[in-house]
C-alpha cells in the first residue's frame, strides 16, 4: 500500500478484544472445572481449604484484573500476564490434588492453547518452559528412591510431549488463520484497481476520525477529487488507458500526502482524502499541490501525451458543518463548483478560491 494509506488502525484492537473475550471464557471455565472436580470428588479433608483458598484468590484476580480496568486498553502483555497467573493457579491446584497423579493435570492445556491462539510462538515457548518447571516442582519427591526428578525423565517427557504437540499445532493454525483473515480484510477494504482504500474502509476510518475530532476539539478536512479526463480517455483510447490514468492520478495524489492522511477511491473517477488536524487553508494548499502535480504529469498513451487534470472540492470540520455527512456533501458540492467554473481548479466550500 502506498503513502497515505495505512493498515486499518482498528484491526489489531478489534483482534485483541476478541482474544480478551476468549481468555475470559477460558479463565471462568478453569474455575468451573476445579469446582466441579471438588463436587464430584466429595472429599472433606485437609486439602479442601487450600483448594478453595486458591479458587477465591484466582477468582478475585480475574475480577479485579479484568473488570476493574487494571489495564484500561487491551494488549498482548495483559493476555500474557493472565496466562502466567493461570499456570500458577493450576500448579497450586495440582499440588493439593495429587501432584502429577492428579486427574486435573491436563488443565495445563488451557493456558497452552490460550497462549498459542493469542500470543504467538515465542511467548508460548516461554510458557511451555514455565509449565516444564512446574512439572519438575510437582514431580520432585524427598523419598530416597526418587530423590531427583531425573530418575523419571522418561515419564516426564512423555507427559510433556502431547502438550508440546498441542502448542505447536495450535500456534501454526492460529498463524494461518490470522494471515488469512488479514488478507480477507485487506481485500474487503481495498480498491482492486488502484490498491488504495475503498468507500467502505474510508467511511469507517472517517467516522472514527470525526468522533475523535469532536472529543478532542480537533479539526479535519475532506477533499473530493474528480478526474476531468477519464471519460474522454476511455472513449478515445480505451478502458485500459483509462485504468492507467486512474493509477497515474493515484500516484500523483500520494506524493502530496502525509502518513496520517487517509486516501480512498470514492467512485468511478472520484477520490476522497481525509486530512486530520487540517484547517481549510491548509487543505487548500495540499489540494493545490496535488492539482499542479497531476496537471504536470500527462498520460503517455499510443505515442501521445494526453493532458490530465482534476477538479477538487474542500470542506472542513467544524468550519463547514458539525456532521461528517454534511462535510462530505459540501466538499462534493465544492468539487462540482470547480467543474462548473472551468475544471482544473480547487474550491473551498462557500469560498471562491481557485
Amino acid at each position: 500500500m502506498g503513502k497515505g494509506q495505512v493498515t486499518a488502525p482498528g484491526f489489531e484492537a478489534e483482534e485483541l478484544r476478541g482474544f480478551s473475550r476468549t481468555v475470559a471464557e477460558i479463565e471462568w471455565l478453569l474455575v468451573i472445572l476445579v469446582m466441579l472436580y471438588q463436587v464430584v470428588q466429595g472429599r472433606n479433608d485437609e486439602t479442601n481449604a487450600p483448594i478453595y483458598f486458591g479458587l477465591i484468590l484466582y477468582s478475585a484476580f480475574v475480577i479485579g484484573f479484568r473488570y476493574f480496568n487494571v489495564y484500561r486498553t487491551e494488549s498482548r502483555w495483559k493476555l500474557a500476564i493472565e496466562t502466567w497467573v493461570m499456570i500458577v493457579f493450576i500448579t497450586w491446584i495440582l499440588f493439593h490434588t495429587g501432584r502429577l497423579e492428579s486427574p486435573l493435570v491436563n488443565l495445563y492445556l488451557l493456558p497452552i492453547i490460550t497462549s498459542a491462539l493469542t500470543l504467538g510462538k515465542l511467548i508460548t515457548l516461554l510458557e511451555m518452559a514455565l509449565i516444564a518447571a512446574c512439572y519438575i516442582f510437582l514431580g520432585y519427591s524427598t523419598t530416597n528412591d526418587s530423590l531427583f526428578w531425573v530418575t523419571n525423565a522418561g515419564d516426564f517427557m512423555s507427559q510433556l510431549a502431547p502438550m508440546l504437540l498441542v502448542a505447536y499445532i495450535t500456534t501454526m493454525l492460529s498463524a494461518d488463520i490470522r494471515t488469512a483473515l488479514s488478507r480477507i480484510k485487506i481485500i474487503s477494504e481495498t480498491d482492486e484497481l488502484t490498491g488504495i482504500y475503498n468507500v467502505r474502509a474510508f467511511t469507517s476510518l472517517a467516522d472514527r476520525a470525526h468522533k475523535q475530532s469532536i472529543r478532542y476539539g480537533h479539526t479535519y478536512s475532506i477533499v473530493m477529487i474528480d478526474s476531468d479526463n477519464l471519460k474522454a480517455v476511455n472513449d478515445t483510447y480505451g478502458h485500459e488507458a483509462g485504468n492507467r490514468l486512474l493509477r497515474l492520478t493515484v500516484t500523483c495524489i500520494q506524493q502530496g500526502l502525509r502518513e496520517t492522511d487517509v486516501f480512498a477511491r470514492y467512485g468511478g473517477d472520484e477520490f476522497v482524502l481525509l486530512l486530520p488536524q487540517t484547517k481549510p487553508d491548509g487543505a487548500f494548499e495540499v489540494a493545490e499541490r496535488i492539482r499542479k502535480t497531476i496537471a504536470g504529469m500527462p498520460l503517455d498513451t499510443q505515442g501521445k501525451q494526453v493532458p490530465t487534470t482534476v477538479s477538487i472540492g474542500i470542506a472542513s470540520f467544524p468550519a463547514h458543518g458539525d456532521d461528517l455527512a454534511i462535510i462530505m456533501n459540501r466538499a462534493d458540492q465544492a468539487m462540482y463548483s470547480s467543474k462548473q467554473r472551468g475544471r482544473n481548479r480547487c474550491s473551498v466550500s462557500g469560498d471562491q478560491h481557485g
